[in-house]
């Protein structure tokens, strides 16, 4: 979004519970490079991700799918965010191993 002098604005984003839930984010983040095409360096590999479900951690793990890994997620309790990273990774031909709990 930007104002009339160009400048970019984001809408107030507020949760009351942390951590926050991206699928109540409006505009959704982006976490994914629809240009990148991966090379397959992590082929035949696991990774385990602390926080995979959104964020950062989101973008990491369907970027090392891309690059032709099977991801493990841990997360605390975001489901959903969890279910969507899940679907985007298994778009990429991998599996997704989803673990809520608190590590």
């Amino acid at each position: 979004m930007s104002n009339t002098k160009g400048k970019n604005i984001l809408p107030p984003q507020h949760q009351t519970h942390q951590p926050g839930t991206e699928t109540e984010m409006v505009p959704r983040p982006v976490s994914e490079d629809q240009s990148y095409q991966g090379s397959y360096k992590l082929k035949n590999k696991v990774a385990i991700i602390t926080g995979g479900d959104s964020g950062i951690g989101k973008a990491v793990s369907i970027h090392y799918a891309k690059e032709g890994a099977n991801v493990v997620i841990v997360y605390l309790e975001e489901h959903e965010d969890a279910k969507e990273t899940k679907r985007q990774i298994e778009e990429e031909c991998q599996k997704c191993l989803l673990i809520s709990g608190d590590i």
